[in-house]
């Protein structure tokens, strides 16, 4: 029962963040918005379509969608939500294979671009792994923060029983909360990192890649670009709101946690511009700085 609650919870509620931060930019520019929902919709309409196949593609391309899709939603079985749920999938390092599936999903869609031939879309696969590679520092240096305050290398135990673990550590995994935030923003390629929405040649990352996917292989790289924006505001919500309830209020808080996520980075898009490319190394590496000082801070605090 706990395991079907888990996998329902991140297999329906993805596309759901979506839309709130929609929403939240819309209100912001004065706008109405789409539905919340929108995400649901498009998804729906385009699994019911054709795809189709430039005649220089290969495999790759074909299997890059479902490939990556795949290897997110196992990183979803390895992420607890805490309060009497734990992981459907736990052992010692989960936390190393997630991720890893966030690389994996990441290699298939840039290699799926790269095949496809196209310049525009390898530049655009170019600039994806560059700033990958930048943030792939602080989400390792913030799971060794964490694995050093928890004693341990598995998500379900690094993610449970927060409140103690602030009253020890609370400016290391203050620290760690920004420093994921900006990951978050990055992987998923938000403003100010890169803006979803933009259709200029040379400002594109992430979208270009996607240009020549239609049908339900652009349905898999959009919901999975939702899921994978759930899993790594998941954690940040988990460390942020360290509450612990019975299954059901924890389930509700968990929910509200996310949808207040959504609405924080929707605010982050309304308010912020989106940096300059030689900008976004910077703030990446600031992420990092935030996540070692957090592993030295742990440290510090441990061996007093």
């Amino acid at each position: 029962m706990r395991t079907a609650l888990h996998v329902l919870l991140f297999l329906l509620l993805p596309p759901l963040l979506q839309g709130v931060i929609n929403r939240v930019k819309a209100a912001f520019a004065g706008r109405r918005g789409p539905s919340v929902l929108q995400l649901y919709f498009d998804l729906w309409k385009l699994l019911r379509k054709g795809a189709v196949y430039s005649t220089t593609t290969t495999w790759a391309f074909r299997l890059g969608p479902a490939a990556s899709l795949a290897a997110l939603l196992l990183a979803a079985l390895l992420l607890p939500l805490g309060g009497g749920l734990p992981a459907p999938v736990s052992f010692a390092g989960d936390v190393i294979l997630f991720a890893y599936l966030l690389g994996a999903a990441r290699f298939a869609t840039v290699l799926a671009a790269l095949d496809t031939g196209s310049s525009f879309e390898g530049m655009g696969a170019s600039r994806e792994v560059t700033f990958s590679a930048l943030a792939e520092p602080a989400l390792f240096l913030s799971i060794a923060a964490l694995a050093i305050a928890r004693g341990s290398l598995s998500w379900t135990a690094m993610l449970s029983g927060q409140m103690q673990v602030w009253h020890l550590f609370g400016p290391a995994l203050a620290m760690l909360v920004g420093a994921l935030f900006l990951v978050a923003l990055a992987e998923n390629s938000r403003i100010p990192f890169d803006d979803p929405n933009t259709h200029l040649e040379l400002t594109m990352v992430h979208e270009v890649m996607i240009l020549d996917h239609s049908g339900p292989d652009l349905a898999f790289i959009l919901y999975g670009a939702s899921l994978k924006l759930f899993l790594l505001g998941a954690i940040v919500m988990r460390l942020a709101l360290p509450l612990e309830a019975s299954i059901p209020a924890h389930v509700a808080l968990f929910v509200a946690g996310m949808l207040v996520f959504a609405v924080v980075v929707g605010i982050v898009e309304s308010t912020f511009a989106r940096l300059r490319m030689n900008r976004v190394p910077q703030i990446l590496i600031a992420a990092g700085v935030f996540a070692a000082l957090a592993v030295a801070v742990i440290l510090i605090r441990v061996g007093a």
